[in-house]
């Protein structure tokens, strides 16, 4: 399996470009704005622009209703205006991942249109059809709250086509010879020019038999020739994937020169679920379940744009979660998960938050974050389904956040403006210029893991027994240095006595936190306040 050094060492940084920064004057982000904020991003020190959609859309799913994969929505760019975010981003040693949106396309798109209005067209096989809705038509519903089938009728051609998420989103047939090669001619476009890979949405669904399409072989070699499609342009591109399944599926998608790495969704529930009961145990065992710990081809996240999917737990533990984080209805979507950023679900608490993302930087894989997490942006329910978390991005105290100058009437995306999250009281101006931040502890969190990078990257990691049920100890070895990574998970101050195969009586150096160490022999001694995390190096002598 090739490895992709950069993955390992960097930090991923989650943006859509909607949201993120007005820079043409009209309401809406866009490719100018982020480029304005660009300096903002290579400070914070992330290595990675995992961008949203921002092909041409119905507007009816934040730009996974894709109408033309080959064109840029107007109102967030141009061309030109992309290939200068690319050269931007290379200038500054930061790579572009691009949102591939394959599992379906909006029935805008000419492909459908012609499919349903040209009797004998080609582009009729590029969905999946049947004449009659079949018994079982509820089986993938993903948005089982909202949608009432997987099958919807099209009247001009009296058949029901098959759709996953939305009944404006028919998915494609992948099985189809003809849609692979439109998916390898879209990769070989925009590797052209320039950016450094793609995150492919959905992919367990796309390799999925779905009505009567069948794959004639392994599905998962699709993964093995999108690979190889982006390795043609760049030795060091990636393919990452969001696959919400059982650990145990995870070398299908990474195995075979397939995946660089996936989202770990399946490490996120465990974590929410241990901030929730404020034990360690849930992650521990989580961490020992997963796979491929030698390669950590794993891609760690808190929140991101869509609910916090919770479907890894049983119906105890999902229960659990939502007493804590959710405990209104209106917080719960989809009868699976939550949809709500993470600084509300903790009631604003900055240790607890500070506790999560070191979790996030420290677990094993590549951290992920999400826009706004880094200053504890919080949400809006009043908003539908997946948009509450979907706000725009707040830069100061000033008129709409600083994220446009133009009036508030003609602000055309949703701001938080009222309550304690609001911009007037969570942006990054005012975090900027206070020590001890979120923001700028999430920046020096960020500096010590680049700093560190080999260790995270290559060192050996291994959970560490602890004798306190509140407090998750592990650490990374590499060529006699030893990083140790504690987290308390409750409020009640606890000491607890780490055992390292390390002779001789080293002194831990502090690299963030402020427990009080000692080690002596082998035990590594640590004392931890209320949520407190601590990353310690312990250097041995050869």
């Amino acid at each position: 399996m090739r490895e992709i050094n950069w993955l390992k060492k960097g930090v991923i940084y989650s943006i859509d470009v909607r949201s993120f920064k007005d820079g043409n004057h009209d309401g809406k982000g866009d490719f100018n704005g982020l480029l304005s904020k660009f300096d903002y991003l290579t400070q914070l020190g992330i290595r990675c622009i995992w961008m949203a959609p921002f092909y041409s859309s119905n507007q009816q799913d934040d730009g996974y209703d894709v109408t033309d994969y080959y064109h840029i929505d107007p109102q967030l760019g141009t061309m030109e205006e992309f290939r200068l975010l690319v050269e931007k981003a290379k200038a500054n040693g930061i790579k572009i991942v691009l949102d591939l949106v394959v599992n379906h396309t909006s029935d805008a798109h000419p492909w459908f249109k012609t499919a349903t209005g040209t009797p004998g067209s080609l582009y009729h096989d590029y969905y999946i059809w049947k004449a009659e809705k079949p018994p079982h038509d509820k089986e993938d519903l993903v948005f089982k709250t909202i949608e009432e089938s997987n099958w919807e009728y099209e009247p001009s051609i009296s058949a029901y086509f098959y759709h996953t998420f939305y009944k404006h989103q028919p998915d494609l047939n992948m099985t189809n010879p003809r849609v692979q090669t439109e998916v390898l001619n879209i990769i070989d476009f925009w590797m052209g020019k320039g950016i450094d890979g793609f995150r492919i949405d959905a992919v367990p669904h796309i390799l999925r038999d779905k009505g009567d399409s069948r794959f004639s072989g392994d599905p998962y070699g699709l993964l093995g020739d999108w690979r190889r499609a982006v390795l043609e342009y760049n030795e060091h591109a990636i393919l990452i994937g969001e696959a919400d399944v059982e650990p145990e599926n995870y070398p299908d998608f990474v195995q075979k020169d397939r995946l660089t790495a996936l989202f770990n969704f399946y490490l996120n529930n465990y974590t929410f679920l241990a901030l929730a009961t404020q034990c360690a145990d849930p992650l521990f065992g989580a961490l020992k379940r997963l796979p491929l710990k030698d390669r950590r081809p794993y891609l760690n996240f808190l929140r991101n744009h869509d609910e916090l999917d919770l479907e890894r737990l049983t119906e105890k533990e999902r229960k659990q979660v939502y007493a804590q984080f959710a405990p209104e209805p209106s917080m719960i979507i989809y009868d699976r998960g939550i949809r709500r950023r993470l600084a509300p679900m903790v009631d604003n608490d900055h240790r607890r938050i500070k506790l999560a993302m070191s979790l996030l930087f420290t677990l094993p894989g590549t951290p992920v974050l999400r826009y706004g997490e880094e200053i504890g942006m919080g949400d809006d329910l009043n908003l539908p389904e997946r948009k509450g978390v979907r706000t725009v991005m707040q830069w100061s105290d000033q008129q709409n956040g600083g994220f446009s100058d133009v009036v508030p009437q003609a602000l055309k995306a949703p701001l938080i403006r009222e309550g304690k999250f609001s911009y007037k009281q969570v942006n990054v101006a005012i975090q900027a210029a206070r020590p001890g931040s979120l923001l700028n502890d999430t920046q020096t969190m960020i500096y010590i893991r680049n700093k560190e990078n080999e260790l995270f990257a290559h060192g050996e990691f291994m959970l560490l027994n602890t004798d306190c049920d509140t407090v998750l100890a592990y650490a990374y070895y590499l060529k006699n240095e030893w990083l140790v990574a504690v987290h308390h998970f409750a409020e009640k101050t606890e000491e607890t006595t780490l055992e390292l195969p390390i002779h001789g009586n080293a002194a831990p150096i502090s690299l963030i936190g402020t427990a009080r160490s000692a080690f002596s022999n082998g035990r590594l001694i640590v004392e931890l306040g209320a949520y407190a995390y601590s990353w310690l190096i312990i250097r041995q002598t050869p």
